[in-house]
């Protein structure tokens, strides 16, 4: 994990940020960046797509290199090292994917800014594209980061320069590490399917749903040493937000005690095979695929069931608003 900075510091960092940005746009483009709805908890906020085509907001695609520098440096903002280098990944691989497919043009991302970073109000901004989706709130009481997502196609780089990249491949190398090393019995829970899902099986719905998913082998039942492996995973998804917030979501699951994550699988073991896999908890889940695309086609997604779009946090500060 990088170095540690304060929620508070984060949050300057992003105000400076978003200063930086509104400075070097154009009025149009500020009124682009700034589309949407006064409120918030609106249901606009909360609709979202991870795959191709437009979305309400500036898009990165006419920007100058100062624009695009500025966009850059606020999506690091919302991620640790780590994190930013994979945000950073995404649009890396999808333009080598454009390339191959002989795609020409700039980056097609859309970022919009959400209420006013100055006052004492909430406020945050997202960027989504393709096989990126990040969403930032910030209030007085903290910070959130989810729903979080990240893909890659093709999740291995065939040749070129980067010949041999893989994105995601942390992600999967831990997860199937810790399935291969399970025994039929443990296995017999966490496999719950031998051919994957097309997707990850939330999709992009508006709410995290942890009983979408399959229940498969509890933390309970594992080795210590694949309670390790399935720690290691969580916070490889975690760690992807700046320190102080990804500490804040492993202390909570400390907390209720981390008893309380399972872990699934589905699809083949072996390097290449199509497959699937998920960590849930009553306060997260995790999903990873690499099914589309003969196994080549990789996504990943972390979300929280009650920080998702800042909603604790939103529903405090209009709570507190109306006493």
């Amino acid at each position: 994990m990088d170095g540690f900075r304060s929620e508070a510091t984060v949050a300057a960092e992003m105000r400076e940020g978003v200063h930086a940005l509104l400075a070097a746009l154009e009025p149009e483009q500020v009124r682009e960046l700034r589309a949407g709805p006064a409120r918030l908890d609106a249901p606009e906020w909360r609709e979202w797509t991870y795959l191709p085509g437009s979305r309400p907001g500036l898009s990165t695609e006419g920007l100058d290199g100062a624009q695009r520098d500025a966009v850059d440096a606020l999506l690091a903002t919302a991620h640790s090292a780590a994190g930013a280098e994979l945000a950073r990944g995404a649009i890396e691989v999808e333009r080598h994917r454009r390339a191959m497919a002989g795609a020409t043009g700039a980056d097609r991302y859309w970022v919009r800014l959400l209420g006013d970073p100055d006052g004492a109000a909430p406020w945050g901004w997202r960027m989504n594209g393709h096989h990126l989706a990040v969403h930032v709130l910030i209030t007085e009481a903290g910070m959130r980061v989810t729903p979080h997502f990240i893909g890659s196609e093709p999740a291995r780089i065939p040749d070129g320069p980067q010949a041999g990249r893989r994105l995601l491949g942390p992600e999967e190398d831990l997860a199937r590490e810790l399935v291969t090393d399970l025994d039929a019995g443990r296995r017999a829970k966490a496999v719950f399917a031998a051919a994957p899902p097309d997707d990850i099986l939330t999709r992009d719905d508006p709410f995290a749903d942890p009983d979408l998913l399959p229940d498969g082998l509890p933390h309970g039942d594992m080795t210590p040493g694949q309670q390790g492996l399935l720690a290691r995973l969580v916070r490889r998804y975690l760690d992807r937000a700046p320190a102080a917030y990804a500490r804040e979501c492993w202390s909570e699951t400390v907390a209720r005690g981390p008893g309380a994550l399972s872990f699934a699988w589905a699809g083949g073991r072996e390097p290449g095979d199509r497959h699937y896999y998920c960590v849930r908890s009553p306060d997260f889940l995790i999903e990873y695929d690499n099914t589309q695309d003969d196994g080549n086609h990789a996504h990943s997604v972390w979300r929280h069931v009650r920080h998702d779009w800042g909603a604790d946090l939103l529903r405090a500060h209009y709570t507190d608003q109306h006493r």
